[in-house]
């Protein structure tokens, strides 16, 4: 087992840099802790990031679950990314879109 030793007078400093891949990872978990809604399944199209001065601007692509408030999804998914991006990385996210792009209705619904 390694031991590690943090020595308060070393004049080291060092930088933690995320692959994009890695927050695009973060942003998709963060959508799958939304209930009803569901990432588009088109090889990471439904994740799009923007490394930015202001922030991270993400651009979402989601279906949803036709039970559901499409208002208050779109919310608490600005709001999951948000949290679990600046909770996870040293990033702060600018903007949120989300676009909803398809949705799911139950098998035995009439239209």
């Amino acid at each position: 087992m390694a031991h590690i030793r943090h020595d308060p007078t070393s004049t080291q400093k060092g930088k933690v840099t995320y692959n994009s891949g890695i927050v695009s990872g973060i942003v998709a978990l963060a959508i799958n802790e939304v209930e009803g809604v569901a990432l588009l399944n088109t090889k990471n199209k439904g994740v799009k990031l923007n490394f930015e001065k202001q922030g991270i601007v993400a651009d979402i692509s989601v279906k949803v679950d036709s039970n559901y408030n499409v208002p208050s999804l779109a919310f608490r998914i600005q709001q999951s990314i948000k949290h679990n991006v600046e909770s996870m990385t040293n990033y702060k996210v600018a903007k949120v879109d989300v676009h909803i792009q398809d949705v799911n209705f139950p098998e035995n619904s009439a239209l």
